[in-house]
Protein backbone atom coordinates (compact mmCIF):
# COMPACT_ATOMS: atom_id res chain seq x y z
CA UNK A 1 0.00 0.00 0.00
CA UNK A 2 1.27 3.44 -0.96
CA UNK A 3 -0.84 5.59 1.39
CA UNK A 4 0.31 6.66 4.83
CA UNK A 5 -0.86 4.27 7.57
CA UNK A 6 -3.35 5.55 10.13
CA UNK A 7 -1.68 3.37 12.81
CA UNK A 8 2.05 2.80 13.03
CA UNK A 9 3.43 0.56 15.78
CA UNK A 10 7.20 0.52 16.22
CA UNK A 11 9.12 -1.94 18.37
CA UNK A 12 6.30 -2.34 20.88
CA UNK A 13 7.12 -4.47 23.92
CA UNK A 14 5.15 -5.12 27.11
CA UNK A 15 6.46 -7.06 30.07
CA UNK A 16 4.74 -8.14 33.27
CA UNK A 17 7.60 -8.82 35.65
CA UNK A 18 9.97 -11.13 33.78
CA UNK A 19 7.28 -12.29 31.32
CA UNK A 20 7.03 -10.84 27.82
CA UNK A 21 3.35 -10.44 26.88
CA UNK A 22 4.24 -8.60 23.66
CA UNK A 23 7.74 -8.57 22.20
CA UNK A 24 9.16 -6.09 19.66
CA UNK A 25 6.09 -5.79 17.45
CA UNK A 26 6.12 -3.43 14.47
CA UNK A 27 3.19 -3.14 12.08
CA UNK A 28 1.19 -0.67 10.03
CA UNK A 29 -2.60 -0.47 9.73
CA UNK A 30 -4.19 1.58 6.97
CA UNK A 31 -7.23 3.84 6.88
CA UNK A 32 -10.48 1.96 6.31
CA UNK A 33 -8.98 -1.48 6.96
CA UNK A 34 -10.74 -4.26 8.83
CA UNK A 35 -7.65 -5.58 10.59
CA UNK A 36 -7.67 -8.65 12.85
CA UNK A 37 -5.27 -9.68 15.59
CA UNK A 38 -5.63 -13.46 15.64
CA UNK A 39 -4.14 -16.05 17.93
CA UNK A 40 -4.69 -18.54 20.72
CA UNK A 41 -5.22 -17.52 24.35
CA UNK A 42 -2.16 -15.89 25.91
CA UNK A 43 -0.50 -14.93 22.61
CA UNK A 44 -0.54 -11.19 23.46
CA UNK A 45 -3.29 -9.97 21.12
CA UNK A 46 -5.49 -8.43 23.84
CA UNK A 47 -2.48 -6.80 25.51
CA UNK A 48 -1.57 -5.23 22.17
CA UNK A 49 -5.14 -3.97 21.75
CA UNK A 50 -5.14 -2.50 25.27
CA UNK A 51 -1.91 -0.65 24.54
CA UNK A 52 -3.54 0.82 21.43
CA UNK A 53 -6.48 1.91 23.57
CA UNK A 54 -4.20 3.40 26.23
CA UNK A 55 -5.23 1.01 29.02
CA UNK A 56 -1.74 -0.50 29.19
CA UNK A 57 1.55 1.39 29.05
CA UNK A 58 4.21 -0.08 26.73
CA UNK A 59 7.47 -1.11 28.33
CA UNK A 60 9.22 -0.11 25.12
CA UNK A 61 8.37 1.19 21.65
CA UNK A 62 5.81 3.69 20.41
CA UNK A 63 2.36 4.02 18.86
CA UNK A 64 1.54 6.68 16.26
CA UNK A 65 -1.86 7.62 14.86
CA UNK A 66 -1.93 9.81 11.75
CA UNK A 67 1.76 10.52 12.30
CA UNK A 68 1.30 11.70 15.91
CA UNK A 69 2.98 9.83 18.76
CA UNK A 70 0.20 8.89 21.21
CA UNK A 71 2.19 6.39 23.32
CA UNK A 72 1.75 8.48 26.48
CA UNK A 73 -1.61 10.05 25.60
CA UNK A 74 -4.42 9.00 28.01
CA UNK A 75 -7.27 6.88 26.60
CA UNK A 76 -9.88 9.64 26.65
CA UNK A 77 -7.71 11.87 24.44
CA UNK A 78 -7.10 9.29 21.72
CA UNK A 79 -9.23 9.27 18.51
CA UNK A 80 -10.13 5.70 19.40
CA UNK A 81 -13.12 3.93 20.90
CA UNK A 82 -13.28 0.38 22.20
CA UNK A 83 -16.03 -2.19 22.27
CA UNK A 84 -15.45 -4.63 25.11
CA UNK A 85 -16.12 -8.35 25.04
CA UNK A 86 -18.55 -8.00 27.99
CA UNK A 87 -20.29 -5.06 26.21
CA UNK A 88 -20.14 -3.08 29.52
CA UNK A 89 -23.62 -1.57 29.16
CA UNK A 90 -25.09 0.48 32.00
CA UNK A 91 -27.87 -1.78 33.39
CA UNK A 92 -29.99 1.10 34.78
CA UNK A 93 -30.01 3.03 31.48
CA UNK A 94 -32.16 2.55 28.41
CA UNK A 95 -30.68 1.66 25.04
CA UNK A 96 -30.98 5.30 23.99
CA UNK A 97 -29.22 6.57 27.12
CA UNK A 98 -26.46 3.98 26.79
CA UNK A 99 -25.72 5.12 23.24
CA UNK A 100 -26.00 8.81 24.16
CA UNK A 101 -23.79 8.58 27.27
CA UNK A 102 -20.45 9.42 25.64
CA UNK A 103 -22.00 12.16 23.51
CA UNK A 104 -23.50 13.85 26.58
CA UNK A 105 -20.17 13.57 28.40
CA UNK A 106 -18.60 15.52 25.54
CA UNK A 107 -21.30 18.21 25.80
CA UNK A 108 -23.01 17.58 22.48
CA UNK A 109 -26.21 19.69 22.15
CA UNK A 110 -29.43 17.76 22.82
CA UNK A 111 -30.79 18.01 19.27
CA UNK A 112 -27.52 16.85 17.71
CA UNK A 113 -27.24 14.06 20.28
CA UNK A 114 -30.75 12.78 19.50
CA UNK A 115 -30.02 12.87 15.78
CA UNK A 116 -26.77 10.92 16.26
CA UNK A 117 -28.44 8.32 18.50
CA UNK A 118 -31.26 7.83 15.96
CA UNK A 119 -28.61 7.42 13.25
CA UNK A 120 -26.84 4.73 15.29
CA UNK A 121 -30.08 2.90 16.14
CA UNK A 122 -30.93 2.77 12.47
CA UNK A 123 -27.40 1.70 11.53
CA UNK A 124 -27.49 -1.39 13.77
CA UNK A 125 -31.20 -2.02 13.12
CA UNK A 126 -32.57 -1.70 16.67
CA UNK A 127 -34.70 1.46 16.32
CA UNK A 128 -37.67 -0.28 17.97
CA UNK A 129 -35.66 -1.16 21.10
CA UNK A 130 -34.58 2.32 22.17
CA UNK A 131 -36.54 2.43 25.44
CA UNK A 132 -35.59 -1.04 26.67
CA UNK A 133 -33.02 -1.76 29.39
CA UNK A 134 -30.11 -4.16 28.73
CA UNK A 135 -31.70 -6.99 30.75
CA UNK A 136 -34.67 -6.89 28.37
CA UNK A 137 -32.46 -7.60 25.34
CA UNK A 138 -31.04 -10.78 23.84
CA UNK A 139 -27.29 -11.29 23.58
CA UNK A 140 -27.31 -10.25 19.94
CA UNK A 141 -29.29 -7.10 20.71
CA UNK A 142 -26.91 -6.12 23.53
CA UNK A 143 -24.03 -6.61 21.11
CA UNK A 144 -25.69 -4.15 18.70
CA UNK A 145 -26.20 -1.57 21.47
CA UNK A 146 -22.54 -1.83 22.46
CA UNK A 147 -21.51 -1.40 18.83
CA UNK A 148 -23.80 1.61 18.38
CA UNK A 149 -22.40 3.25 21.51
CA UNK A 150 -18.84 2.64 20.31
CA UNK A 151 -19.58 4.18 16.91
CA UNK A 152 -21.67 7.12 18.15
CA UNK A 153 -18.66 9.39 18.70
CA UNK A 154 -17.44 8.73 15.14
CA UNK A 155 -13.97 7.55 16.20
CA UNK A 156 -11.24 7.30 13.59
CA UNK A 157 -10.42 3.83 14.91
CA UNK A 158 -12.67 1.28 16.60
CA UNK A 159 -11.11 -1.48 18.69
CA UNK A 160 -13.19 -4.64 19.22
CA UNK A 161 -12.18 -7.27 21.77
CA UNK A 162 -13.77 -10.63 20.86
CA UNK A 163 -16.96 -8.77 19.86
CA UNK A 164 -18.92 -11.86 18.83
CA UNK A 165 -17.70 -14.26 21.49
CA UNK A 166 -20.97 -14.27 23.48
CA UNK A 167 -23.18 -15.05 20.46
CA UNK A 168 -24.34 -18.47 19.30
CA UNK A 169 -22.87 -19.88 16.10
CA UNK A 170 -25.62 -18.89 13.63
CA UNK A 171 -26.01 -15.39 15.05
CA UNK A 172 -22.23 -14.96 15.10
CA UNK A 173 -21.96 -15.92 11.44
CA UNK A 174 -24.74 -13.49 10.44
CA UNK A 175 -23.27 -10.67 12.54
CA UNK A 176 -19.85 -11.07 10.92
CA UNK A 177 -21.27 -9.92 7.58
CA UNK A 178 -23.24 -7.12 9.25
CA UNK A 179 -20.07 -5.82 10.92
CA UNK A 180 -18.24 -5.79 7.60
CA UNK A 181 -21.11 -3.92 5.94
CA UNK A 182 -21.22 -1.32 8.73
CA UNK A 183 -17.46 -0.85 8.58
CA UNK A 184 -17.55 -0.35 4.81
CA UNK A 185 -20.42 2.15 5.05
CA UNK A 186 -18.69 4.26 7.71
CA UNK A 187 -15.12 3.91 6.46
CA UNK A 188 -13.82 3.65 10.04
CA UNK A 189 -10.71 1.56 10.68
CA UNK A 190 -11.69 -1.56 12.67
CA UNK A 191 -9.07 -3.46 14.67
CA UNK A 192 -10.47 -6.71 16.05
CA UNK A 193 -9.07 -9.25 18.49
CA UNK A 194 -10.28 -12.80 17.92
CA UNK A 195 -9.18 -16.38 18.48
CA UNK A 196 -11.60 -17.64 15.82
CA UNK A 197 -9.86 -18.28 12.49
CA UNK A 198 -13.12 -18.43 10.51
CA UNK A 199 -14.20 -15.11 12.00
CA UNK A 200 -10.89 -13.49 11.02
CA UNK A 201 -11.05 -14.91 7.49
CA UNK A 202 -14.66 -13.80 6.97
CA UNK A 203 -14.30 -10.22 8.19
CA UNK A 204 -10.71 -9.10 7.68
CA UNK A 205 -8.92 -7.28 4.91
CA UNK A 206 -5.67 -8.33 6.63
CA UNK A 207 -4.79 -10.58 9.55
CA UNK A 208 -1.86 -10.51 11.98
CA UNK A 209 -1.39 -14.03 13.34
CA UNK A 210 0.28 -13.83 16.77
CA UNK A 211 2.25 -16.44 18.68
CA UNK A 212 3.90 -16.05 22.10
CA UNK A 213 3.89 -12.25 21.96
CA UNK A 214 5.25 -11.99 18.42
CA UNK A 215 3.70 -11.73 14.98
CA UNK A 216 4.00 -14.97 13.04
CA UNK A 217 2.59 -13.62 9.75
CA UNK A 218 0.69 -10.59 8.46
CA UNK A 219 -1.24 -11.04 5.25
CA UNK A 220 -4.67 -11.26 3.65
CA UNK A 221 -6.75 -14.23 4.82
CA UNK A 222 -6.35 -15.85 1.40
CA UNK A 223 -2.56 -15.53 1.38
CA UNK A 224 -2.18 -16.91 4.90
CA UNK A 225 -4.41 -19.86 4.05
CA UNK A 226 -2.90 -20.64 0.65
CA UNK A 227 0.71 -19.58 1.34
CA UNK A 228 1.52 -19.86 5.06
CA UNK A 229 5.12 -19.00 5.92
CA UNK A 230 5.58 -21.43 8.80
CA UNK A 231 4.30 -24.75 10.08
CA UNK A 232 2.51 -22.89 12.89
CA UNK A 233 0.65 -20.59 10.48
CA UNK A 234 -0.21 -23.54 8.25
CA UNK A 235 -1.63 -25.54 11.15
CA UNK A 236 -3.52 -22.62 12.73
CA UNK A 237 -5.64 -21.92 9.66
CA UNK A 238 -7.89 -24.86 8.87
CA UNK A 239 -6.80 -28.46 8.42
CA UNK A 240 -3.60 -29.27 6.56
CA UNK A 241 -1.45 -32.28 5.73
CA UNK A 242 2.22 -31.83 6.62
CA UNK A 243 4.63 -34.32 5.03
CA UNK A 244 8.27 -34.08 6.08
CA UNK A 245 11.13 -34.78 3.68
CA UNK A 246 14.44 -33.57 2.22
CA UNK A 247 15.10 -31.67 -0.99
CA UNK A 248 16.35 -34.14 -3.61
CA UNK A 249 16.63 -31.86 -6.67
CA UNK A 250 15.42 -28.57 -8.12
CA UNK A 251 14.65 -27.16 -11.55
CA UNK A 252 13.40 -23.73 -12.66
CA UNK A 253 9.83 -24.19 -11.39
CA UNK A 254 9.77 -27.00 -8.85
CA UNK A 255 11.67 -28.92 -6.22
CA UNK A 256 11.54 -32.68 -5.72
CA UNK A 257 11.23 -33.74 -2.10
CA UNK A 258 12.00 -37.26 -0.96
CA UNK A 259 9.51 -38.03 1.79
CA UNK A 260 9.54 -41.27 3.74
CA UNK A 261 6.18 -40.29 5.26
CA UNK A 262 4.61 -40.06 1.78
CA UNK A 263 6.45 -43.17 0.61
CA UNK A 264 8.24 -41.58 -2.33
CA UNK A 265 9.03 -38.40 -4.25
CA UNK A 266 6.87 -35.29 -4.05
CA UNK A 267 7.02 -32.48 -6.60
CA UNK A 268 6.14 -28.94 -5.49
CA UNK A 269 6.19 -25.56 -7.23
CA UNK A 270 9.05 -23.63 -5.65
CA UNK A 271 11.20 -21.10 -7.51
CA UNK A 272 13.48 -19.88 -4.69
CA UNK A 273 16.97 -21.39 -4.51
CA UNK A 274 17.24 -24.06 -1.83
CA UNK A 275 20.12 -26.36 -0.93
CA UNK A 276 19.90 -30.04 -1.78
CA UNK A 277 19.41 -32.03 1.41
CA UNK A 278 17.47 -29.27 3.20
CA UNK A 279 14.81 -30.54 5.60
CA UNK A 280 11.42 -29.21 4.47
CA UNK A 281 7.73 -29.84 5.02
CA UNK A 282 5.33 -30.21 2.11
CA UNK A 283 1.97 -28.70 3.09
CA UNK A 284 -1.23 -29.54 1.22
CA UNK A 285 -4.82 -28.78 2.23
CA UNK A 286 -7.33 -31.68 2.37
CA UNK A 287 -9.56 -30.14 -0.29
CA UNK A 288 -6.66 -30.14 -2.79
CA UNK A 289 -6.42 -33.96 -2.78
CA UNK A 290 -8.41 -36.03 -5.27
CA UNK A 291 -9.08 -39.71 -5.74
CA UNK A 292 -7.49 -41.52 -8.70
CA UNK A 293 -7.33 -45.09 -9.92
CA UNK A 294 -4.58 -47.19 -8.37
CA UNK A 295 -1.53 -47.62 -10.57
CA UNK A 296 -1.94 -44.28 -12.36
CA UNK A 297 1.46 -42.77 -13.14
CA UNK A 298 1.09 -39.28 -11.66
CA UNK A 299 3.39 -37.27 -9.39
CA UNK A 300 2.38 -36.61 -5.76
CA UNK A 301 0.59 -39.92 -5.40
CA UNK A 302 0.00 -41.65 -2.06
CA UNK A 303 -1.93 -44.77 -1.11
CA UNK A 304 -3.53 -45.61 2.19
CA UNK A 305 -6.47 -47.06 4.08
CA UNK A 306 -9.49 -45.07 5.25
CA UNK A 307 -9.59 -45.27 9.05
CA UNK A 308 -12.11 -42.55 9.93
CA UNK A 309 -14.99 -40.79 8.17
CA UNK A 310 -16.81 -37.63 9.27
CA UNK A 311 -19.99 -36.66 7.43
CA UNK A 312 -20.61 -32.91 7.84
CA UNK A 313 -23.47 -32.48 5.38
CA UNK A 314 -21.84 -30.30 2.76
CA UNK A 315 -18.56 -32.24 2.86
CA UNK A 316 -17.20 -35.53 4.12
CA UNK A 317 -13.77 -35.73 5.74
CA UNK A 318 -11.68 -38.89 5.38
CA UNK A 319 -8.68 -39.82 7.53
CA UNK A 320 -6.29 -42.09 5.66
CA UNK A 321 -3.35 -44.02 7.12
CA UNK A 322 -0.37 -44.36 4.77
CA UNK A 323 2.02 -47.33 4.85
CA UNK A 324 4.52 -45.18 6.80
CA UNK A 325 2.00 -44.72 9.60
CA UNK A 326 1.42 -41.08 8.68
CA UNK A 327 -2.24 -40.06 8.78
CA UNK A 328 -3.54 -37.56 6.22
CA UNK A 329 -6.95 -36.06 5.46
CA UNK A 330 -8.88 -35.42 2.29
CA UNK A 331 -12.36 -34.01 1.74
CA UNK A 332 -15.11 -34.55 -0.79
CA UNK A 333 -18.04 -32.23 -1.46
CA UNK A 334 -21.40 -33.94 -1.12
CA UNK A 335 -22.94 -32.49 -4.26
CA UNK A 336 -25.65 -35.15 -4.34
CA UNK A 337 -27.82 -36.66 -1.63
CA UNK A 338 -25.87 -39.88 -2.07
CA UNK A 339 -22.12 -39.69 -2.68
CA UNK A 340 -21.14 -40.30 -6.31
CA UNK A 341 -18.35 -42.60 -5.19
CA UNK A 342 -19.22 -44.18 -1.83
CA UNK A 343 -16.18 -44.72 0.37
CA UNK A 344 -16.06 -46.91 3.43
CA UNK A 345 -13.91 -47.67 6.47
CA UNK A 346 -11.02 -49.98 5.69
CA UNK A 347 -11.07 -49.16 1.98
CA UNK A 348 -7.74 -48.64 0.20
CA UNK A 349 -7.60 -45.38 -1.78
CA UNK A 350 -5.06 -43.67 -4.01
CA UNK A 351 -4.79 -39.88 -3.76
CA UNK A 352 -2.93 -37.22 -5.69
CA UNK A 353 -2.58 -33.44 -5.91
CA UNK A 354 -1.08 -30.94 -8.34
CA UNK A 355 2.40 -29.57 -7.74
CA UNK A 356 1.05 -26.00 -7.53
CA UNK A 357 -1.55 -27.02 -4.92
CA UNK A 358 1.08 -27.66 -2.23
CA UNK A 359 3.51 -25.39 -0.41
CA UNK A 360 7.02 -25.80 0.99
CA UNK A 361 7.72 -24.82 4.59
CA UNK A 362 11.21 -24.42 5.98
CA UNK A 363 10.27 -22.96 9.40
Amino acid sequence: MDEEPIVRIEGLTKTFGSMYAVYDISLQIYRGEFFSLLGSSGCGKTTLLRMLAGFETPTQGRICIDGKDITDVPPYRRPINMMFQSYALFPHMSVIDNIAFGLKQEGMPADACKERVDEMLDLVQISALGKRKPHQLSGGQRQRVALARSLAKHPRILLLDEPLGALDKKLRERTQFELVNIQERLGITFIVVTHDQEEAMTMSSRVALMREGRIEQIDTPRMIYEFPRSRYAASFFGSINLLHGVVDSQDEECINVLSDEAGGMLRVNYSHPIAIGTDVTVAVRPEKLRLITAGTDEPNTVEGVIEEIAYLGDVSIYHVDLASGKRIQFTQSNTQALAEQPLDWGQTVTLTWQSQAAGVLTE
